[in-house]
């Protein structure tokens, strides 16, 4: 399974990500790399490294970082790795990206799939007004509706898909990738949201949305 790293100038950040993270992926290893040894902000290359080879189970790792030189600490951590390849670092939203790299791992998806799950945490969700689109519409009938594991578990459901899938509640709208922005949508059990989908895989998303909300989400 993919290992996540956290690389931030803050330890709390980092570890409250991790925190959040793990919540809807409770098997994957996800390390917080934050701060200074002595405790100040900053990014420190041995924390950096050290987190690398404790996230390892052999499939690789994928760091994501809050700034930019926080970046330039976890590239230069991949570089000096025996073999780089084991790592990568993914440009794509810190809290976001790592809820929807977490879901992801936790799918079981390899490194290029986390890592584009990350990136696409990021996108705006698409105009429905462009490509051929095909959707659905049901009413939660989980008690919690659309919190996090619901949300998580949808996000999963369409990651591995060629295909833009976005959920609507009301006048709001969220990439279905983005576990964060499903929640934000605030859809509680008995609401009614539509899902839409664009691309190759869009009827398959579809269809695999429909036998997740007949699961009751598997609550």
């Amino acid at each position: 399974m993919i290992g996540l790293v956290l690389v931030s100038h803050s330890a709390r950040l980092a570890e409250g990500l991790a925190e959040l993270a793990g919540q809807m992926a409770p098997d994957v290893r996800i390390l917080p790399a934050g701060g200074l040894a002595d405790g100040t902000l900053g990014t420190d290359f041995d924390a950096v490294s050290a987190a690398v080879d404790r996230a390892e189970s052999g499939d690789g790792v994928a760091l994501l970082y809050d700034l930019g030189s926080a970046k330039m600490t976890a590239e230069l951590a991949v570089e000096m790795l025996g073999d780089p390849s084991r790592a990568v670092v993914v440009d794509a939203p810190f809290v976001e990206g790592a809820v929807a790299a977490a879901v992801a791992a936790q799918g079981g998806g390899d490194l290029d799939t986390v890592s584009r799950a990350a990136v696409a945490a990021g996108a705006v969700a698409p105009d429905a007004a462009t490509g051929t689109e095909t959707g659905t519409e049901f009413t939660l009938t989980n008690d919690v509706g659309l919190h996090a594991r619901p949300a998580a578990l949808l996000a999963r459901t369409v990651a591995e898909l060629d295909a833009e899938v976005t959920v609507r509640f009301g006048e709001k709208q969220a990439n279905a990738a983005s576990v964060l922005a499903l929640m934000g949508l605030g859809a509680h059990g008995g609401d009614t949201v539509s899902v839409s989908a664009t691309g190759p895989d869009a009827a398959e998303a579809v269809r695999r949305v429909d036998d997740l909300v007949a699961r009751g989400f598997d609550e």
